[in-house]
């Protein structure tokens, strides 16, 4: 019997943006520069190395998010328990939205994501670098 989706994924992305603050590119480009802000890439590794990384983001798999973020979780990760605005970006700007709703919801502030994501910061001429695997010994 096949299965009812009650909640598709264009109803979590609309209520998602709904709720957020969405940064256009170039609004991100600017806030890229202050110490006070964290770029958090949430694209799958394969992604960031096929098409490059924003220089100086934090690369945090949509998959860990919650773990990396809740400092009791034994995955937390100190970045996230930092003073600082959260611009969350994945490649077109769905999955982040997604994102900056869950850590908003689980109470980290202030979250942004990037409309149109890593596509938008590219073609809007943001910096973006190579991203070079760790090789293997």
């Amino acid at each position: 019997m096949p299965q009812t989706i009650h909640t598709g994924i264009k109803a979590l992305i609309d209520e998602a943006n709904a709720q957020i603050e969405t940064l256009s590119a170039a609004e991100a480009i600017d806030a890229a520069s202050s110490d006070d802000v964290v770029i958090v890439d949430i694209r799958d590794p394969r992604e960031i190395e096929r098409d490059g990384r924003i220089p100086g983001a934090f690369s945090c798999t949509r998959g860990m998010l919650e773990f990396w973020i809740d400092p009791a979780s034994p995955y937390a990760k100190p970045l996230f328990q930092q003073d600082k605005k959260f611009i969350f970006h994945c490649a077109g700007g769905l999955r982040s939205a997604l994102a900056a709703k869950t850590a908003q919801d689980m109470g980290l502030t202030p979250v942004a994501h990037l409309a149109g994501g890593f596509a938008a910061w590219r073609d809007a001429g943001g910096p973006v670098e190579k991203f070079e695997p760790k090789k293997k010994a």
